[in-house]
């Protein structure tokens, strides 16, 4: 079997796009970080992502359980195969990590990596925003994304050092096998109404914070909409 491999390493700057007063809400001003450039030298990693990467909404993205956002380049395979996608390549879904030999159905919360010099934990799937849907001018894409299950997910950073692209991981421990990335998007979008599911997930306490507190609340009978998440400002 293959180990995994980071393909590419991306890096970028927030940047801003849009017109201010356009009378569609998807031509709008709006800012991301999403574009970002490969990186082929050496970089630093620290506890909060790559040395120059940035984030537009702090309140959402970034921080040391967001440090680094890794996707597979396999999928782009399959998101060509849709008409308005054809373009679509590495880099797209602004991934810090574009990697091969592992997807959401081979990834566990909690696998720890040694990244060069570096170590690296998983710590959360990600929960796709408005923010790809606007890019690709396709209202609906975060949800496609989710429903795919070829969402990607995000590490945490346990020993800073410098890193570089096109180098294997070496998987060091698996504590939880029995949560892989794809079966926590479906207790998440899913299975939304198992309150069971949602209190075994959430006690796993290498899950990323905000994930437990949603599945607890969920677990108590709570459940929020995800309209703001998933549409934003592209609907009005």
């Amino acid at each position: 079997m293959s180990k995994p491999y980071i393909e590419r390493l991306f890096a970028g700057k927030v940047k801003k796009l849009g017109q201010p007063h356009a009378m569609n809400p998807m031509d709008r001003q709006w800012e991301s970080g999403m574009f970002k450039d490969r990186i082929h030298e050496k970089i630093w990693l620290s506890k909060t992502g790559l040395k120059g990467d940035e984030v537009a909404d702090t309140k959402n993205h970034g921080g040391e359980e967001k440090a680094l956002f890794a996707y597979s380049i396999h999928h782009y395979d399959e998101w060509r195969k849709e008409p308005a996608l054809e373009a679509i390549g590495i880099g797209s879904m602004g991934e810090n990590l574009a990697v091969r030999h592992m997807d959401e159905n081979t990834v566990c919360i909690g696998d720890t990596f040694q990244f060069g010099e570096a170590i690296i934990q998983v710590s959360q799937p990600r929960q796709p925003c408005w923010k790809p849907a606007r890019r690709f001018r396709l209202l609906d894409f975060a949800l496609q994304i989710q429903k795919s299950g070829r969402t990607g997910w995000y590490f945490r950073v346990l020993q800073e050092a410098f890193v570089q692209e096109q180098v294997k991981l070496e998987l060091l421990e698996r504590p939880y096998p029995q949560w892989t990335i794809a079966k926590c998007n479906k207790v998440m979008h899913v299975k939304k109404e198992d309150r069971k599911l949602a209190e075994e997930l959430a006690s796993c306490d290498l899950l990323a914070i905000n994930w437990r507190e949603t599945l607890h609340k969920r677990a108590a009978g709570e459940n929020g909409s995800i309209d703001k998440r998933v549409f934003g400002p592209n609907l009005n």
